[in-house]
């Protein structure tokens, strides 16, 4: 679907610009009973708020002082269904057009900073032409075309109408290599080469490139260990980061089918994820780095556009997910790259190279110069 959704985003230009680990697809059903379309408050139950988990102390760390960044209000969920013609002149851009009809249904909408192409009936988008999903599927009601609240607040309104990320003179990063130690991650279908050596030799690669541009770099481990997911949390507060990347690549053994680049941020609270692996997936679960969503799925689809054209994979798009205690408890944007499937032998195959390696630091430290 993201590959239509890619070839009619260039019809979708052309029209704005004349008016102005396995990853398989995991499709939600119509939001809960309970959220209709009418202009009532729906409101929901109380957030269930997590907190990082924090290691014990040891010698070399009774002096360590983490200084949290002040709790940030978050603006209230819009829970009902929304006209995207009236949303739009909210906001004062041009109303939605339709870019297609058969064999699907989709509507543009743009602004200055670029056009999301939204598919009647599918949680896939589009955000100049790199795939993004979405929460809930886009639905026409009574000959208008209608898009969840909490979609266009999380997903659309960053993108379309808030001013872009700027990373401002903190420029602290902590790249994450994923896995390590005993923890070795997937395995290569070609020569059963653990994902663990690949992502820390890019880590590696990408810090001095992050140096070039300014940045202080830190690495959640510099060699072969094993790191908790909450001790990786807790290196990003005791640095004070002001972003967060964890490397990882994919796997969809014993299939040698799946192929392609996958970005993840945290599920806004009141979205249902793309992605739960068969954990829990409550709504309104609310988590610390929730604190971050409009600035996450920015820095998402950045990183993601980049890596998707340096490296030449196929768009699975960004996506969202809430289990990944990697990224929920940070206090700041943080997000996970995918980048590509050792279980497919094409791929691995492109992994296993240091070059491709290299293009995927290198299109990573571009967007953060």
């Amino acid at each position: 679907m993201l590959k239509f959704a890619e070839l009619i985003f260039g019809a979708s230009l052309l029209l704005l610009l004349a008016g102005c680990a396995t990853t398989p697809r995991e499709e939600t059903g119509p939001p809960p009973a309970e959220i209709t379309v009418t202009n009532a408050v729906v409101v929901p139950p109380k957030p269930v708020v997590i907190r990082p988990v924090l290691p014990p102390a040891t010698n070399n760390s009774s002096d360590v002082h983490i200084n949290l960044p002040p709790k940030i209000t978050r603006p209230a969920p819009i829970l009902t269904w929304t006209s995207l013609n009236n949303w739009a002149v909210r906001h004062k851009l041009s109303p939605p057009r339709k870019v297609a009809s058969s064999p699907i249904t989709a509507y543009a909408i743009g602004s200055p900073k670029g056009v999301m192409t939204l598919i009647i009936g599918s949680r896939e988008a589009t955000w100049n032409g790199v795939g993004i999903h979405l929460g809930y599927a886009p639905e026409v009601i009574d000959n208008q075309l209608f898009v969840y609240g909490l979609d266009l607040q999380k997903n659309l309104e960053p993108l379309l109408v808030n001013e872009p990320l700027t990373f401002g003179t903190n420029r602290v990063v902590v790249i994450d290599p994923g896995h390590g130690g005993i923890n070795g991650g997937t395995i290569s279908v070609l020569d059963k080469r653990p994902e663990k050596d690949f992502t820390l030799d890019c880590a590696r690669r990408l810090k001095p490139l992050l140096e070039a541009s300014g940045w202080q770099v830190f690495l959640t481990h510099t060699n072969d260990v094993d790191v908790a997911l909450s001790n990786r949390v807790t290196f990003a507060e005791m640095h004070h980061a002001s972003l967060f990347i964890s490397l990882h690549f994919n796997s969809a053994a014993p299939s040698h089918r799946e192929s392609g680049l996958e970005t993840y941020c945290l599920t806004p609270v009141g979205l249902p994820s793309t992605l739960t692996r068969g954990n829990p997936d409550f709504l309104f679960q609310s988590f610390p780095n929730n604190d971050s969503d409009e600035a996450n799925i920015q820095l998402a689809m950045r990183l993601h556009t980049a890596v998707l054209r340096a490296s030449g994979e196929e768009d699975r798009g960004v996506r969202r997910a809430r289990f990944m205690g990697v990224l929920h408890g940070q206090r700041r944007p943080a997000v996970l790259i995918e980048g590509g499937f050792l279980s497919n032998p094409s791929e691995a195959q492109h992994i296993e190279n240091a070059d491709f390696r290299q293009k995927i630091a290198e299109a990573i430290a571009s967007v953060l110069r």
